[in-house]
């Protein structure tokens, strides 16, 4: 399968606590609010999937990230559609320290979202299962089978101590 990444920036001021997430401009999730990411590919220097975040971060936002943490890894299938090219997957990385000033690529637009505020509706509907319980400091492997309109027909967790 593929493999892929994504990162989300978090923050903390007065408070509050932010997430970072991206509205992808084009492609593949084209018009929905994610994080940063993208595949695993050692033509661009990826050594392994934390290169691959660094290196995404870098590209679609302008954040250099320092110390991503993997949380989890998703596994997702589209049986559906006769391209496997959708089934991938995903490790999950958070990071809190970075440098560099955010901007807006061609291909992702970024923004902070307060975590009790986040756009559901306009996200992918597998983000509502998975999102908050790596905010609330959980580590897992999870599959996602999906139906037309890209909905969840079936998912399943696996919680572990830590993500290799």
């Amino acid at each position: 399968m593929k493999q892929a990444t994504l990162c989300f920036l978090l923050k903390e001021g007065y408070g509050n606590k932010e997430i970072l997430l991206a509205m992808k401009k084009k492609g593949f999730g084209v018009g929905k609010w994610n994080g940063i990411g993208g595949k695993f590919d050692p033509e661009k220097g990826d050594k392994n999937l934390v290169d691959t975040a660094i290196r995404e971060t870098e590209e679609e936002i302008g954040a250099k990230i320092k110390n991503p943490e993997k949380v989890a890894i998703l596994s997702f299938y589209y049986p559906y559609i006769s391209n496997e090219e959708w089934d991938q997957d995903v490790h999950v990385f958070l990071a809190t320290d970075w440098e560099g000033k955010l901007i807006e690529s061609e291909e992702m637009l970024p923004k902070w979202f307060k975590i009790e505020e986040l756009p559901f509706g306009e996200m992918w509907d597998d983000d509502k299962f998975w999102l908050p319980l790596i905010l609330e400091g959980k580590k897992f492997k999870a599959r996602f089978l999906f139906k037309e309109e890209e909905k969840v027909l079936e998912k399943d967790f696996n919680f572990l101590q830590g993500i290799d």
